[in-house]
């Protein structure tokens, strides 16, 4: 399989249109535009049933303490984890792409419900993110883009992933996450094709 985008290259940097934030004139960030990126694929293998499509943060920082903090950056030495930014799964096999903004074209406080027919959009990570702020506490479901410390000293790298599965409909209930997407998925991906973007919003780093 191969995946491609129109907004971003391999190892080029995603838009910020596409991102959730942006650095701000005035402050550190603002939100953006938050559309989900273009996407097309191809050589999808026989016996497709359907896609998954995954935006996955390789670069989070594991520990908090340093994060958007005036008065330091967070070391680039810091041990790293993962964070889901978009969860798409039952696509019919017969689509080959994705448009800009189909999915997601501003920011929504409290999150997006996401879609729960076919295709199905599951839980991203800034449901935590978000849950202790009053204003934007919520279930966010479906694409929100990218949004790393505006301090951090190192480009975040976001992985997007298509898959092409052997099942019509993955087995995973309407709040799934990526780790329950990732369990369900295994043993019936037939082939799989990634791009990596990247994003930075610590003016120090730009442009990159």
């Amino acid at each position: 399989m191969w995946i491609r985008s129109n907004n971003f290259e391999d190892g080029g940097p995603i838009p910020g249109d596409n991102a959730l934030a942006v650095v701000a004139p005035v402050g550190h960030v603002e939100f953006s535009l938050n559309r989900n990126p273009h996407l097309e694929w191809g050589e999808v293998p026989d016996g497709t049933r359907s896609i998954a499509i995954t935006m996955i943060d390789q670069d989070v920082p594991t520990v908090g303490d340093d994060v958007n903090q005036e008065d330091r950056e967070v070391p680039a030495d810091l041990p790293r984890n993962t964070f889901s930014h978009w969860l798409l799964i039952d696509v019919p096999p017969e689509d080959r792409s994705v448009i800009e903004a189909e999915f997601s074209d501003r920011v929504i406080p409290h999150g997006k419900p996401g879609l729960s027919g076919r295709p199905r959009e599951g839980v991203n990570d800034y449901t935590g993110w978000f849950a202790g702020d009053e204003d934007m506490a919520g279930t966010y479901k479906g694409y929100d883009g990218p949004g790393p410390p505006w301090n951090d000293s190192i480009i975040h790298h976001y992985e997007v992933r298509v898959m092409a599965l052997d099942v019509e409909r993955l087995e995973v209930d309407d709040d799934f996450t990526a780790a329950d997407l990732e369990s369900a998925a295994a043993g019936h991906i037939l082939d799989a094709a990634s791009i990596t973007g990247l994003y930075a919003l610590n003016p120090r780093l730009l442009p990159y």
